[in-house]
């Protein structure tokens, strides 16, 4: 019966060979349409996936009739209707009658009398497994109904087994003795136990028909038909449709359970392996739970799964059954999401004497139940230890939390400390550069004098009066004059020095760049005379009047412009202090110079105001008629244009063209309806809308743009004051009202030229200001206060000045500490020189010698290795220096704040100094214009030794860091402060490196010499990098993670061979929760990932 390979299946002995068919002639081919119609079926009937049909769809037609041969060479030859006959008569009668025997050996053709029941069963199991997908699916459709009767049959043939089980527990009524009987001998077709009276759950057998039943159960019960029911059952279960069907069924995998109490321990295996793959499939363990609460009922225990460990612990010289039961306890309790209720199923089990078994258990010389026992203690929730846990977490993350705070504060501590330092360290480099220059003038002094003394013993004594000619007597009048006037002073210094300072009456009388032009020499602001008077020319001490006289040759340069401005002097006292808005800087009064242009362009501001409130017809441009804004029926949309200002289109095509007449050339209705934005109610009758024009009020007039105002009332809305407030404070300075936020803010919203001209044209139609909403009211009071943009940028100036002094300082200092300790370290000078020596020595007979290096080359030290691959040339240099320069090893000490230095980009720094100064220039002219502002009084009060140490500092490190760079061979312009002083981070951390790994041979190298078992001679490899092996641990625990994402706990039966496929896995490696606390669990989702892609 069944198909070839199903009846090839004897129950013969292991001698007994499956009987040889004969080879089957082959059949001409067909023609191609009938071809094509039997390929087709046969597709059909092989349930392959679209993929592989597409595929063996390609074949040509002699591969398709060999597809086809071999098919119908394996054709079924029994239906599924003949196997579920069968087994009904068997459920009947308890062996086959005559006359059913009679019509099914007729209706099949049979001429011998029916094997027996389990050889029915093994040849309907190799069916189900290797017959098409329609076969199967013809023997569970609602016709023949199949899963139902192979599940009454399994209920047929265990029903003796539960009767004979009861029967011998003492103590047990007749009555209760009958139960069970009843109870197994399910009517499947209805619903569970726990939805259904037990009336209508059981077959009511008479005395007889029972006393019947049983014998022929008894007789079935010793042979394998429970067994092979069960693979029958999961053959079917393999399939996706069978699946579902067993699942939904409201009995089978009550039956499936009950099959435990069958006395074969391979019986149990099977069946405890099965319920344990349902488990891990979605919602299969309440199915696998709601079937031991009915074994429970229908074997009358106490406890649930109380059964099941009574054979776990009796079965013990059968260890598949033990490997199975230890598998299947371990995922029904570890399979669930929920930690409350794998507790309470753990503590089932605990409860039923399983941990105490475990225990004797351990010593077992089964690997294969050893690996499920501690599978199942690697997934056990110890309550009170996570308690503890859980108590000693708390107490962890307050002690975090505490240390936290103390490294916060710590931290904040050690950066003022470093700042502190930092600042000690650059005024500390500023004074022993400033002593080294001091040092080197008076040396020049004492070699000059020394040459002097020499030369006055030398002939020629006549020669000395004459570097006083007559000839400059002029230029000292002309510079006694100025000193007259009051507007230079002359010092004289030690050492015969000479300079001329010029007063603060002299810069502040130039009426600023205006007279300047007019001065016929183009002589350079006064200020560029100081630097050449001040510098001292290092002449003999005999003539003294010499550097005056070059010093005044300088001046005379200077003094046209000083003269203009005396006649201007009487001039109204307003002009006179303009130009003295440009102070020049203390240290460089040149550049200064060059920056004096900048600044007038403030002071015509003062009328400016009214100048473009009433010049509207020069903003309008000449010609240019006003236009109206056109009043639609629908809204309509934005064009997204940029569009030019009035002023703008003077001498363009613009001016010629008259868009108005051609709006009223054009009927726009049509437009309007074609362009007009969505969601609008009925149109507007134009007439009516004049009508409502003429009763309302006139329309409000609009100053700013739509999307300009709505973010202007966006901004005043965060600022939360009204009009008059915001711009009382703007006039009186008053940060304390103003945030800085919001100063920023408003600065976006400085009225333009084209917005002062509406508002001019708004004031001078006396409009009221009612007719504007209260952006442009605003707008129109912020308009009108003096010198705005100046005040505005006054007051962005006084609220970040602080800030950003407080972050260029530290900037600064670092700069100028790492800048002069590089430059003044004898031992890195020393360092290098052996670098250069060790250099030269390997280059210089193919190269040359070489007279110096570029920095950049103490990174190929690491670079470059000795023969042996062992060690590096900076390796070898730290032992030289170690042995033959010791006072050389701590050079790096002698540098300070490299990393510091290497995060500062000084150009932006010294950007910020400027934008600082210019600010506060710009104060200064607000507080000359405003002089009883106190607020600009104080700030500036404040604030200006702060601007000068700033500028001071700014320069110093301009310089060293040139100095530096350029000390070093290297191009200030093109050397960021990020390369130069990374290279000497790099340098000194390699070296620190090195240092720790020469003392690593060492130590290697003498623990070897007594005898220790370490790697290496005395002059070992390079040490294992210890970042190596953090890397190699790193990549183990992501490889792992990755394996550990590969999941899920919860698997979906949405394929064929699913249920094989997770069997298959869980007897390769043991279950582990998604919690548990070993690696087992890793490898097995690696598996399940692998081998079964649900």
């Amino acid at each position: 019966m069944g198909n070839a390979a199903g009846s090839a299946e004897q129950p013969a002995g292991p001698t007994a060979s499956p009987p040889k068919q004969p080879a089957t002639p082959k059949q001409p081919m067909p023609a191609a349409g009938e071809l094509e119609e039997r390929f087709t079926r046969v597709l059909n009937c092989m349930n392959l996936p679209p993929d592989k049909v597409q595929l063996l769809s390609q074949y040509d037609n002699e591969k398709k009739w060999e597809l086809i041969c071999d098919q119908e060479r394996f054709q079924v030859k029994n239906p599924p209707a003949a196997y579920i006959q069968k087994l009904k008569s068997y459920l009947d009668t308890g062996g086959v009658s005559r006359k059913v025997a009679a019509d099914w050996m007729s209706n099949l053709g049979f001429k011998r009398r029916v094997q027996e029941s389990t050889q029915v069963l093994r040849e309907l199991e190799t069916s189900l497994r290797t017959n098409h997908i329609g076969w199967v699916q013809e023997f569970l459709n609602e016709e023949n109904r199949g899963l139902d009767v192979l599940l009454e049959y399994l209920a047929f043939a265990q029903c003796s087994v539960t009767y004979d089980m009861e029967s011998t527990d003492n103590g047990a009524s007749s009555s209760e003795k009958s139960k069970p009987l009843e109870q197994s001998v399910e009517d499947l077709s209805k619903g569970p136990p726990s939805s259904v009276p037990k009336s209508r759950l059981t077959i009511k057998l008479t005395p007889a028909h029972s006393r019947k039943a049983l014998r022929n159960s008894r007789i079935v019960s010793q042979k394998d038909d429970v067994h092979v029911c069960i693979m029958c059952l999961r053959a079917i279960m393999n399939y996706q449709s069978g699946f579902s069907l067993v699942m939904n069924h409201p009995a089978c995998v009550n039956e499936i359970a009950l099959s435990l109490n069958n006395k074969n321990p391979r019986t149990k295996a099977l069946v405890l392996e099965l319920l344990a793959a349902v488990c891990l499939v979605r919602g299969g363990h309440d199915i696998i739970l709601a079937a031991f609460d009915n074994f429970k009922e229908v074997c009358g225990e106490q406890h649930r799964f109380e059964k099941l460990m009574e054979y776990f612990r009796n079965e013990d010289s059968n260890i598949d059954f033990m490997v199975a039961c230890m598998q299947f306890i371990n995922i029904v309790v570890h399979s669930v999401e929920n930690m409350n209720f794998r507790v309470f199923l753990q503590y089932e089990f605990t409860h039923l004497g399983l941990d105490l078994y475990l225990e004797r258990l351990r010593l077992t010389e089964s690997d294969k139940l050893q690996v499920q026992i501690q599978a199942y203690l690697d997934n056990v929730f110890d309550v009170g230890t996570l308690l503890e846990d859980t108590e000693t977490k708390n107490a962890v993350l307050e002690h975090m939390e505490e240390l936290q705070e103390q490294v916060a504060l710590l931290t904040e501590r050690l950066r003022d400390a470093e700042n502190e330092s930092m600042a000690k360290i650059a005024e500390l480099e500023k004074q022993l550069s400033q002593a080294r220059k001091e040092l080197e003038t008076l040396r020049e002094r004492y070699s000059e004098s020394t040459s002097m003394g020499t030369s006055r013993h030398t002939p020629e004594p006549e020669k000395v009066p004459a570097p006083t000619p007559v000839r400059p007597s002029a230029l000292e009048l002309k510079v006694e004059e100025l000193e007259e006037k009051g507007l230079i002073r002359i010092l004289r210094g030690p050492g015969d020095v000479v300079s001329i300072e010029i007063l603060p009456g002299a810069m502040a009388t130039p009426s600023g760049d205006a007279p300047t032009p007019k001065v016929p020499t183009g002589s350079p602001s006064p200020a560029e005379s100081v630097p050449g008077a001040a510098s001292p020319l290092p002449q003999p001490p005999p003539p003294p009047p010499l550097p005056s006289l070059a010093s005044h040759q300088e001046a005379p340069p200077s003094a046209p412009p000083l003269a203009p401005p005396l006649p201007g002097s009487p001039e109204p006292p307003p002009v006179p202090p303009l130009p003295e808005d440009l102070p020049p800087p203390p240290p460089p009064p040149p550049p200064l110079g060059t920056d004096g242009p900048v600044p007038p362009p403030p002071p015509p501001p003062p009328g400016g105001a009214p100048d473009t409130v009433g010049g509207l017809g020069q903003e309008m441009g000449p010609g240019v008629k006003a236009k109206k804004p056109i009043q639609t029926k629908f809204r309509m949309p934005l064009l997204n244009w940029v569009a030019l200002k009035p002023s703008q289109i003077t001498g363009t095509v613009f001016t010629e063209l008259n868009d108005e007449k051609v709006l009223q050339e054009l009927d726009m209705n049509d437009f309007e309806e074609h362009f007009k934005t969505k969601s609008q109610g009925p149109s507007l009758d134009l007439s009516a809308l004049k009508g409502k024009a003429a009763q309302k009020a006139p329309t409000k007039a609009t100053l700013i743009e739509a999307n300009r105002a709505k973010n202007l009332a966006i901004t005043l809305r965060k600022g939360n004051l009204g009009a008059d407030r915001i711009c009382q404070a703007i006039e009186t300075y008053d940060l304390q009202t103003l945030s800085l936020d919001f100063l920023e803010l408003l600065t976006r919203f400085l009225p333009t030229e084209y917005e002062r001209s509406l508002i001019a044209r708004f004031e001078q139609e006396q409009r009221l200001i009612e007719e504007l909403s209260e952006e442009d009211r605003f707008m129109l009071r912020f308009s009108r206060i003096q010198r705005l943009p100046e005040r505005m940028n006054t007051l962005i100036f006084l609220g970040n000045f602080s800030d950003t002094a407080q972050l260029l300082m530290p900037q600064l200092n670092a700069i100028i500490a790492a800048s002069m300790s590089i430059k003044s370290s004898d031992k890195l000078r020393q360092i290098l020189e052996i670098v250069l020596a060790f250099g030269n020595y390997m280059n210089s007979s193919k190269r040359g010698a070489a007279y110096g290096f570029r920095l950049q080359s103490l990174d190929a030290l690491l670079e470059m290795k000795s023969t042996d691959r062992k060690q590096t040339l900076l390796h070898y240099l730290v032992k030289v220096i170690a042995e033959k320069y010791p006072q050389l090893t701590g050079f790096h000490s002698d540098l300070h704040f490299l990393d510091k230095a290497g995060s500062v980009s000084l150009d932006s720094v010294l950007g910020d100094v400027r934008s600082l100064q210019r600010g506060l220039e710009l104060t200064q002219r607000e507080f000359v214009r405003q002089d009883d502002c106190m607020v600009l009084k104080e700030f500036l009060k404040t604030n200006s030794p702060t601007m000068d140490k700033l500028l001071a500092d700014s320069k110093t490190a301009q310089e060293a860091y040139e100095s530096v760079v350029e000390y070093f061979g290297e191009n200030p312009k093109t050397t960021s402060p990020s390369m130069f002083f990374s290279l000497f981070s790099r340098f000194t951390k390699a070296y620190k490196k090195a240092e720790q790994d020469v003392e690593q041979w060492k130590k290697e190298a003498a623990a070897q010499e007594v005898g220790a078992d370490t790697p290496g001679r005395g002059e070992p490899p390079t040490p294992k990098s210890p970042s190596k092996a953090r890397q190699q641990q790193m990549d183990l625990i992501s490889e792992l993670k990755r394996k550990q994402q590969k999941e899920p706990l919860i698997y979906e039966s949405d394929r064929d061979g699913a249920i094989e496929d997770i069997i298959t896995v869980l007897k390769t490696v043991p279950f582990t929760a998604r919690t548990g606390k070993r690696t087992s669990r890793l490898l097995c989702e690696a598996s399940l990932g692998e081998e079964m892609p649900l």
